[in-house]
């Protein structure tokens, strides 16, 4: 069974940074990519950033030269370092996690983790 636990998120101003992060466990054989997404109130839930088990980044415009994704494979973690928040990077932030495990791929999401930014 895998788990992914998130950690980081929290109040800020606006101009301030917040460091997320989301660690798997489990019977893990492979990770083939981690990523984070957001959901703000009455809103879809929408790709924030993506990082490959190759190293490959992406991320959404909206945060862009803002946020980084990064990731410690050893750990099997991933974190989202984010700068310069804006009020409408509120939202829950939630980890996600595509890999193998039992034979069978498939993606997990964390918990989710609150991240408001006051104005």
């Amino acid at each position: 069974q895998v788990q992914l636990v998130e950690s980081g998120g929290g109040l800020v101003q606006a101009g301030g940074s917040l460091n997320l992060s989301c660690a798997a466990s489990g019977s893990i054989f492979i990770i083939n990519a981690m990523g984070w997404y957001r959901q703000a109130p009455e809103k879809q839930r929408e790709l924030v950033a993506v990082i490959t088990g190759g190293g490959r980044k992406d991320y959404a415009d909206s945060v862009k030269g803002r946020f980084t994704i990064s990731a410690d494979n050893a750990k099997n973690t991933v974190y989202l370092q984010m700068n310069n928040l804006k009020p409408e990077d509120t939202g829950v932030y939630y980890c996600n996690v595509l890999l193998v495990a039992a034979g069978s791929l498939d993606d997990y999401w964390g918990q989710g983790t609150q991240v408001t930014v006051s104005s």
